[in-house]
């Protein structure tokens, strides 16, 4: 049993003719003069101004830049948490707004976000096959507990953990098992788009490593559209097949990965590189498989 994304759904018809998320001259406004909690009411922040990418199905885009960038604010905006000022996001060419208003949930379902910090994402008191067991229940996509815990055995086999993870709590498990959890969550509803924000940064590097490769292995198998945030340059030339670079809430650079990389045009995106002179002999390896994904957790990260 595994995740199923269905040809067509809510009138939503899965195809390769068209981007799976369109994000057309985006832009996102903070504060005005219903600014709270800002030292002037009048105050106003642009985190994103004029934005617009596609994102094509079984393709990874990272986005990348500087604190303050509006990296995250930009992928909050992909998935629906945050409504845009002016401008538009489409779902398969749809308005998500529109979308959203018809039927939440089913378009909820279809783009998914996974948060740097997985304490912070997973309830206390809850097991982990409760917290995957959740959206599986809320969306209606089991028949019963029975066939939910099913689900949640293939699931945490799916991100690399053992079935008896299910009866653990969040503290009994490491910072990577914690963000496996969350990603095996994320992938039980289904979704078309996964953001990841910043999800590997909170990481050791062999620990990150592996959550990388696992991610490369599921958007093999699962076809899965990837937004990844990151300020690691790294990590993007190692994920990425297209990068978006932001300075301060405007797009400075859009491309191929390659091509962003190895001839940089913008002068904010050639002093990030810059500043890490080790990036090009750090990423020889791209996309490196590391073998069946179950067999990756032990596991001790």
């Amino acid at each position: 049993m595994r995740p199923h994304r269905p040809d067509q759904e809510g009138g939503l018809v899965t195809t390769t003719s068209q981007p799976v998320v369109s994000v057309e001259d985006l832009t996102v406004v903070f504060g005005g003069s219903r600014a709270i909690g800002s030292a002037s009411r009048g105050t106003v922040v642009r985190a994103l101004e004029d934005i617009s990418i596609d994102l094509r199905e079984d393709e990874t885009l990272a986005l990348v830049g500087e604190s303050g960038s509006g990296k995250t604010t930009l992928g909050r905006a992909v998935v629906g948490l945050q409504p845009p000022t002016r401008g538009s996001v489409r779902l398969r060419g749809q308005p998500l707004a529109g979308l959203l208003r018809r039927d939440f949930a089913r378009t909820r379902r279809r783009l998914q976000i996974v948060f740097q910090d997985p304490t912070g994402s997973l309830t206390p008191w809850l097991t982990v096959g409760d917290a995957i067991c959740e959206p599986l229940l809320v969306h209606r996509l089991v028949d019963d507990r029975a066939d939910a815990r099913r689900w949640v055995v293939e699931l945490l086999e799916l991100v690399g953990l053992r079935p008896e993870h299910a009866d653990r709590r969040p503290r009994e498990l490491s910072g990577g098992q914690r963000q496996r959890v969350t990603i095996a969550r994320a992938l039980a509803v289904a979704p078309d788009v996964l953001v990841c924000d910043e999800i590997t940064s909170g990481l050791d590097a062999s620990i990150r490593a592996r959550v990388i490769n696992l991610l490369t292995d599921l958007r093999r198998q699962l076809h899965l559209t990837y937004v990844f945030i990151t300020h690691d340059l790294h990590v993007a030339r190692v994920v990425a097949d297209r990068i978006a670079v932001l300075q301060e809430g405007r797009m400075v650079e859009y491309g191929p990965a390659a091509q962003v990389f190895d001839q940089p045009q913008h002068p904010y995106t050639q002093s990030l590189l810059a500043a890490q002179p080790t990036l090009a002999g750090a990423c020889t390896q791209r996309h490196r498989p590391v073998g069946d994904i179950r067999s990756t957790e032990g596991v001790r990260e």
